[in-house]
């Protein structure tokens, strides 16, 4: 325990300093919130990597797609390398940085005004970011939170105001730059860590062929054996809906295209690329795999899920490990959710004040002011969270995966179609945008209304083998609408003349090289 506490304290320490370091480097809000657009290739495909995978991943959707799918889970983290990382950069990150350098966007937000010349666009863009963000930010303290309270006996509250404290100071602090280079320290951590705790829980149970023979003999639901460590698992219908959320949603998520605006140039792209395809792999690909054996250290109750919750089985596991390796695992959760955490409040943050706040000021709010307000919104936001993360603790059928799912089904429904296809596309109209915000936040709302809420109680469940309930398949739905909703309410609507020539114009920015 006091190894434990003294790993504990000298990395909160380390973060602590690196965000004080940063303070005196970070003179305006481009600075803040884009570092500067100056980082290197490394630091922007860790800061990518480490906000994309949290104690959610670990905790959360480890545990409870490795029980519903087995060893073929894993295949969930291959999609995020490939499809989440690899793709993304290849399709996203050249353009990205170009375009938005060219109409000097700092925000999601300001791309959508920009691009579509629109504020109204802006306004609801920025409205979806805030809310949305929020049950994405009180999952990663759920995951994070379960893990603390089972290796340091402090209870769950405390462990989400605690991590929310440290996360506001250094963020508060040190901006983007900050939360790149300790990005950069909690994504060695991760990839040292993971694949040290695979080996280790695999150990506890004869190694990696004992282990998959001991999964091929627990019967799925049907009664059936050899599925859990089988290729594609008992539900391969149901699990490609989750490789879809998970992997495809990264496409139109604000804080993950965010840091396409702040890296160097196209060279740093190319490195960027690889080198978050190789950590997701590592990582994601690590999560999953261990998640599949979770049936192996959780007992399955009457109702056939596991004892103790989803939440619980990652925990479970730990908790066979060694008191030094158990340490590890606290410091890489910790690493892997406190680099989410920190994205995740500077998105909401430097959103609402930038289009939000700051229109509304109509030219009071100068450039020192515009930093503390996106300071004192950092506060806000995550005051917000931690008030949802302990209500779920009240509330323990709302596991971590349902708020992952409902945060990325908004978020990436409404964003990702116009988005993606704004970067290519001249003919992508203000209508369809729009079309895509109310479709995507819409289908999240209805569907948490009546499954999550359940105030439908009647309502059906699924559909032949296909999951209605779930809200990971509501969020890779909408994320696939919105891919065709926008080019064919393009192809219905005309834009007006001002709209095209602002469109000539952002376009003008893939003539030359930025």
């Amino acid at each position: 325990m006091v190894t434990m506490w003294v790993v504990l304290g000298a990395y909160l320490a380390l973060m602590v300093c690196i965000g004080a370091y940063y303070r005196r480097k970070t003179a305006n809000v481009a600075d803040f919130v884009l570092g500067g657009r100056t980082l290197g290739p490394w630091f922007t495909a860790f800061a990518y990597g480490t906000s994309y995978f949290s104690a959610v991943i670990f905790v959360g959707y480890a545990g409870k797609f490795g029980w519903a799918y087995g060893a073929a889970s894993t295949w969930i983290g291959i999609g995020n390398a490939v499809i989440g990382s690899y793709l993304a950069w290849k399709l996203m990150g050249r353009r990205t940085r170009t375009m938005t350098k060219a109409i000097e966007a700092k925000t999601m937000p300001e791309f959508f005004e920009k691009r579509y010349n629109s504020k109204p666009l802006k306004i609801a863009s920025a409205m979806i970011v805030f809310i949305f963000l929020i049950p994405y930010t009180a999952s990663v303290y759920n995951g994070l939170s379960r893990l603390f309270e089972k290796g340091f006996g402090i209870s769950y509250s405390w462990c989400i105001v605690i991590m929310a404290v440290f996360t506001a100071i250094y963020v508060i602090m040190g901006g983007y730059k900050a939360t790149a280079l300790n990005d950069f320290i909690q994504g060695i951590i991760m990839l040292v860590g993971i694949v040290a705790i695979v080996f280790s829980v695999l150990n506890l149970k004869g190694g990696l062929s004992e282990a998959l023979e001991s999964l091929g003999n627990i019967p799925d639901k049907s009664g059936n054996t050899n599925s859990y460590n089988s290729l594609f698992g008992p539900d391969p219908v149901n699990l490609f809906g989750v490789i879809i959320l998970t992997s495809l949603g990264t496409w139109g998520l604000p804080q993950m295209v965010q840091k396409f605006y702040a890296i160097k140039d196209d060279k740093a792209i190319k490195t960027g690329t690889i080198v978050s395809t190789v950590f997701a792999i590592v990582v994601a690909g690590g999560c999953y795999f261990l998640g599949g054996f979770g049936r192996l250290f959780v007992d399955a109750g009457t109702d056939g899920n596991p004892v103790g919750g989803f939440d619980g089985i990652v925990p479970a596991m730990m908790d066979k490990l060694s008191p030094f390796l158990f340490a590890v695992v606290l410091v890489l959760v910790l690493s892997a959710s406190m680099s989410t955490l920190s994205s995740l409040v500077l998105t909401s943050s430097s959103t609402l004040t930038i289009d939000l706040i700051k229109p509304a000021m109509k030219g009071k709010l100068d450039e020192k002011k515009e930093l503390v307000v996106m300071r004192a919104f950092i506060a806000v936001f995550l005051a917000i969270s931690v008030i949802i993360a302990i209500f779920t603790l009240e509330n323990p059928q709302t596991v971590i995966s349902s708020l992952m799912g409902i945060s990325w089904g908004a978020l990436a429904g409404a964003f990702l179609a116009p988005f993606l296809l704004g970067l290519y596309f001249k003919n992508i109209t203000k209508p369809a945008v729009a079309a895509c915000f109310i479709t995507g936040v819409g289908v999240t709302v209805v569907h948490m209304c009546i499954y999550t809420l359940k105030l439908v109680p009647d309502a059906p469940m699924t559909l032949g083998k296909l999951s209605l309930a779930s809200p990971v398949n509501a969020g890779a739905f909408t994320m696939l609408l919105g891919l065709v909703i926008v080019p064919v309410v393009s192809a219905f609507t005309k834009p007006k003349e001002e709209d095209k020539a602002n469109t000539e114009k952002v376009f003008e920015c893939y003539n030359t090289q930025q």
